[in-house]
């Protein structure tokens, strides 16, 4: 009996041996994980602005696989045995989190959008509270380019069987069947679903064809389950290069006879009887249906400051390898500042500063932080936290950093302050925010 209980307890030793180092591991990111979420909700981190995963307290059992799961590593922890957010400003939809709990349950959408002043009312077709006044894309919540396209052919399949149920509209000249305002994925792919169905449309931009694409840094590369595209067939890897994209868009267009029309930024819309009106900085135009592909950035924000009219001044980077043995200033605390300053840093003579207002960076992806603090160890990029730009010179840059005003020598300044959300002129146009009650 005596030997029985010696094997038993050395067994048990053992087991203490082997399991002790994982409980107390685990213990320590525990602690981490409320450190954390102190922190973010301090920072106000915590928040979302759109998809986010939504938590089932009463099923979550806190093993932490959705934590483990998710791509960006810092939008979900374990705090007091249950799965919460973290840093909801990271999350960009990707569902993998979701497809991780054994439970069941993790969902991802927006929540509760009644009391969101930055979400317009939408049915389940997308449309809006104006008939026929639809919203496609990132303008709805919903990032991720599978879900712009997605909806955009949705959209535009809608409009064609309504159509096809009620084709008897009076005559009006120049008024097309849809006008789409935006040529990113959402607009292209309504515009392209328009093609196929014998729709009549025109699709409208302020800027040129690619929508946020255009925005993202050379090379980034973007996150993407299978979908499919009118006129190409399945994006079937799960990521693609800003130039793949874009490669893949202009193809399509010369494929399809897809037509954009430029320099045309959104003022207002009217309804005109069975019609309405669009009206741009560029003219107006009629058509029985619209479609609103805007995205949420809108015109991107200025600063304000002396200088910032000067042509050297910009507000997205197209092609880093345009920019050799320069002095550059980005401005911005987003993954599009951090990522812009990185790859301007690759190249060759450059000299790069980051400019941000704030003590430290809380909303970009865990990659991009660690690759920028590799960067900043190594010297390629000199970040300037708790800092303004004051003013902008032909060819130097004034920051206020730790109390005092700096002079900083400067060929370049790149400015990533987000945009002026359209949000404001579509509610003067009569689209509703939040719920209909």
């Amino acid at each position: 009996m005596q030997e029985s209980y010696l094997i038993w307890g050395g067994t048990l030793f053992m087991a203490l041996i082997i399991i002790f180092p994982f409980i107390r591991a685990h213990h320590k990111t525990l602690k981490k994980d409320e450190a954390r979420k102190k922190e973010a909700v301090f920072l106000g981190a915590d928040k979302t602005i759109a998809q986010h995963p939504i938590i089932d307290e009463y099923r979550c059992i806190g093993c932490g696989a959705c934590v483990d799961a998710c791509p960006e590593n810092d939008v979900l922890g374990i705090v007091a045995g249950k799965a919460t957010i973290i840093n909801g400003l990271k999350c960009v939809g990707h569902g993998m989190c979701a497809e991780a709990c054994p439970v069941e349950g993790i969902t991802v959408g927006l929540g509760d959008t009644s009391k969101r002043s930055d979400l317009p009312f939408i049915r389940e077709n997308r449309e809006t509270n104006l008939p026929r006044v639809y919203i496609a894309g990132e303008l709805g919540g919903l990032a991720l380019i599978k879900n712009a396209i997605r909806q955009g052919r949705e959209v535009a399949l809608d409009i064609a069987e309504r159509i096809k149920k009620n084709p008897d509209i009076p005559a009006s000249d120049n008024a097309v069947d849809v006008i789409i305002v935006g040529a990113g994925p959402s607009g292209m792919s309504a515009a392209l679903t328009a093609i196929e169905n014998n729709l009549t449309y025109r699709l409208l931009d302020q800027q040129d064809p690619g929508g946020t694409i255009l925005q993202y840094p050379r090379k980034k590369l973007v996150m993407t389950k299978p979908v499919t595209i009118p006129f190409y067939g399945t994006l079937t890897k799960p990521e693609y290069s800003k130039e793949e994209l874009l490669d893949i868009w202009y193809a399509v267009m010369d494929k399809s006879g897809l037509k954009v029309e430029t320099g045309c930024k959104l003022t207002g819309l009217q309804e005109e009887g069975a019609y309405y009106r669009v009206t741009t900085n560029n003219g107006s135009f009629k058509s029985r249906y619209v479609v609103l592909a805007l995205g949420r950035r809108g015109t991107p924000r200025k600063l304000g400051v002396p200088g910032e009219d000067k042509p050297k001044v910009m507000y997205k980077l197209i092609d880093a390898e345009t920019f050799t043995d320069n002095h550059i200033l980005v401005v911005g605390g987003g993954d599009s500042a951090v990522e812009a300053a990185m790859g301007l840093a690759r190249q060759k003579g450059n000299r790069v500063v980051l400019s941000y207002r704030k003590e430290k960076f809380f909303r970009i992806k865990r990659r991009n932080q660690e690759r920028l603090e590799a960067m900043i160890h190594d010297k390629k990029i000199m970040v300037l936290y708790n800092s303004h730009l004051r003013r902008i010179d032909d060819s130097a840059v004034v920051v206020e950093w730790m109390g005092e005003k700096k002079k900083i020598r400067n060929d370049y300044v790149f400015i990533f302050a987000g945009g002026e959300p359209p949000f404001e002129l579509l509610k003067q146009c009569g689209i509703q925010f939040g719920t209909t009650d």
